[in-house]
């Protein structure tokens, strides 16, 4: 029978931008620590791509709010389809947040491990974008097939 603290652990890290942000970092601070007996970056420099990730994630989900566009998340589809602002530049700015701070962490710590999660979160971002674009375009239909002509999946004029 699983402990109460089993049961939080798994509902707390259900929610993406906690493995993203909390449980993803504490793991790659924790293994390099025991690895290389400190837990303190390689590299300073890439930390501020670690800062980018988590307040464009942040900050977009402000404006989406703002916007009266839907909550953060996509466990509902938003209520209207949100093409301007960061919208307007990639179709996935909040996702793409979460693979910066990765892209960040990865290069801070040069650890084996944050690359491994760095590696496996692409895909598993990309598997999550195709579902919710079919659920956009069930939901809005020809206007966000003409949003999805107009501006790129991921980066900004390039893919």
């Amino acid at each position: 029978m699983p402990s109460p603290l089993t049961d939080w652990v798994r509902s707390s890290f259900r929610s993406t931008p906690r493995r993203t942000f909390v449980l993803y970092p504490a793991l790659v601070v924790l293994y390099e620590g025991l690895r290389n007996a400190t837990p303190l970056p390689r590299r300073w420099s890439p930390l501020p791509l670690m800062l980018w990730g988590y307040l464009e994630y942040f900050l977009v989900g402000k404006y989406r709010e703002y916007k009266r566009a839907g909550p953060r998340g996509f466990i509902t589809p938003p209520d209207r389809l949100l093409t301007a602002g960061p919208y307007s530049v990639t179709r996935n700015p909040m996702y793409l947040g979460h693979l910066i701070f990765l892209t960040g962490l990865a290069l801070a710590w040069r650890s084996r491990l944050a690359w491994l999660i760095l590696l496996a979160t692409i895909p598993w971002f990309h598997a999550r974008v195709l579902v919710d674009e079919d659920r956009l375009l069930e939901k809005f239909g020809q206007e966000y097939a003409g949003y999805r002509r107009r501006v790129k999946r991921w980066i900004p004029y390039v893919l």
